[in-house]
C-alpha cells in the first residue's frame, strides 16, 4: 500500500510559479512511477506529466516547456514545478502512483495507476 499527500496549491496570478509536492509512504517508493493529472471544474481528469523509476518523463502537450516533473527518492517525494501558470491550468491536481514502475503507453491514462493522493487546488486567477 502507498499512501500519497499532496501540497503546495493555492491562488497565483497568471505568469506566476507554484511547485506542488507528493509525499509517499512506504519504503518501495523508488520502484514506482509517479504521476500528475489534473482536474478542473466539469471536465474529466487529464494527464499532466509521469516519471519513472528510472527517471524516464512525459509531458502533455499543454504544459511542455513550462511544468517540470522530478522526484527525489530519499525524501519519498515527487514533485511537479509550474511556470508561466495561465487560468486554464487551474484545477485540483492530483499525484498518482503505478506499481509497475515504468513508463508506457498507458501511463498517460489514469487507470493505469493503482494509489491516488486527496488533490490539491491550484487557481490561476489576477
Amino acid at each position: 500500500q502507498v499512501q500519497l499527500v499532496e501540497s503546495g496549491g493555492g491562488l497565483v496570478q497568471p505568469g506566476g510559479s507554484l511547485r506542488l509536492s507528493c509525499a509517499a509512504s512506504g519504503r518501495t517508493f523508488s520502484t514506482y512511477a509517479m504521476g500528475w493529472f489534473r482536474q478542473a471544474p466539469g471536465k474529466e481528469r487529464e494527464f499532466v506529466a509521469a516519471i519513472s523509476w528510472a527517471l524516464s518523463i512525459y509531458y502533455a502537450d499543454s504544459v511542455k516547456g513550462r511544468f517540470t516533473i522530478s522526484r527525489d527518492n530519499a525524501k519519498n517525494t515527487v514533485y511537479l514545478q509550474m511556470n508561466s501558470l495561465k487560468p486554464e491550468d487551474t484545477a485540483v491536481y492530483y499525484c498518482a502512483a503505478d506499481d509497475r514502475g515504468r513508463l508506457t503507453s498507458g501511463s498517460r491514462r489514469a487507470s493505469q495507476y493503482d494509489y491516488w493522493g486527496q488533490g490539491t487546488q491550484v487557481t490561476v486567477s489576477s
